[in-house]
């Protein structure tokens, strides 16, 4: 079938990215899906870093790759084998496919699946399964799919690993926002950290992830919550959203505030510093952000044992999405997670390129791209 979707032609091409136009509008062939494979319409796409890294080089991927891996929509079309979803389910796509089978799944979330990061980095399928195509002056081109999803189309056929089932009740636009900000922010918190009574969080970063992993923290009321960015729009809304503090990475350096459990979501060597240097006696320092590969922060090894330090390294929430994408819709229907908070605009597909320079620089917290207006809250 033809489709619509968001094309990164080259990688690493300069700011800002509304000039000089990296990612194509293009129409581009989808082939049906396959044994364990599910047809989705895509309703509505949310705009990520881990998107971002992809256009401007921090994650090289192969190209022409078509973008998006936080994305809901409604099933469509079932493969051979596939008997439990039904065609008219709303779905959020994960953008880590688990195997079931691989030893890191046996790990309950805290590894990524094996097969399913070899997929990803290659740009395919699990499987090694290539489905996206499009007619060029010299034939057809091949074109690379984004994380298990690229849910920045009208259309997408992923493993059925890749989707998870929240209810029609959710409206796309928050089930997107579940797939990836919510599940690696809120996961962070809830499965990394896990605070108890009393103890503080402190969030390093306010973009999407930072944000949900704020409004996570909240939810839990376990104890103060503080919010650290170096906007202070960004502290602002935090107070606003209910943290108990909100500073920048210097008042915190200067008045030597510390926490329980430091969740790091910036993706910056300095900002993974700050979170250490802020973590109390005894405490957690989880990290979600990804910053370059070749990027370097510095630490003393003697603070960790000396204060009985702990550092995770928190992928994907640390979550298993079927059990805990469910979980965060659950507490978003009873009031306790508001996610509508993230959304800060909802744009057209052809937006795309002035969208990433919003992104790039820290100018909103999750744009998300709608397919149908119906289907949005």
């Amino acid at each position: 079938m033809k489709i619509r979707g968001a094309v990164l032609e080259e990688i690493g091409r300069a700011k800002p990215y509304a000039d000089s136009a990296p990612i194509t509008i293009s129409e581009i062939e989808l082939d049906p899906p396959g044994p364990g494979e599910i047809l989705v319409r895509i309703e509505a796409a949310g705009l990520c870093h881990s998107d971002l890294s992809v256009v401007d080089g921090n994650r090289v991927r192969p190209v022409p790759m078509l973008l998006g891996h936080e994305s809901a929509g409604i099933v469509e079309q079932l493969g051979e084998g596939v008997d439990d979803v039904n065609v008219g389910d709303r779905v959020v796509m994960c953008f880590l496919p688990r195997c079931e089978e691989c030893a890191n799944c046996a790990e309950d979330g805290r590894l990524p699946c094996t097969p399913g990061s070899a997929a990803n980095n290659a740009g395919v399928l699990l499987g090694d399964r290539k489905l996206l195509h499009r007619q060029t002056e010299d034939g057809s081109e091949e074109i690379y799919h984004h994380l298990g999803v690229s849910g920045f189309a009208t259309y997408a056929v992923v493993n059925r690993a890749s989707a998870v089932p929240v209810g029609n009740d959710v409206p796309a636009d928050i089930a997107a926002v579940l797939g990836c900000a919510v599940l690696t922010g809120g996961g962070a918190v809830l499965n990394a950290a896990a605070p108890r009574d009393g103890d503080s969080v402190m969030i390093v970063g306010l973009g999407g992830v930072g944000m949900a992993a704020l409004l996570t923290a909240i939810s839990l009321g376990k104890g103060d919550v503080i919010a650290v960015d170096a906007l202070d729009s960004k502290l602002e809304l935090a107070r606003e959203w209910g943290a108990t503090d909100a500073y920048t990475p210097q008042e915190v350096a200067e008045q030597g505030i510390k926490a329980t459990h430091v969740v790091e979501c910036a993706g910056h060597p300095r900002a993974f510093e700050t979170a250490f240097k802020a973590t109390a006696v005894g405490g957690r320092t989880v990290t979600v952000g990804l910053p370059a590969p070749t990027a370097l922060s510095e630490i003393s090894p003697l603070t960790i044992t000396a204060e009985a330090r702990t550092i995770i390294g928190s992928y994907l929430g640390s979550a298993v999405p079927a059990r805990d994408i469910p979980k965060y819709a659950q507490m978003w229907r009873d009031g306790t997670l508001p996610v509508e908070k993230l959304i800060s605009s909802r744009i057209t597909l052809d937006e795309i390129n002035g969208a990433m320079d919003q992104l790039a620089a820290g100018q909103a917290i999750r744009q998300v791209i709608v397919f149908d207006k119906e289907a949005v809250q």
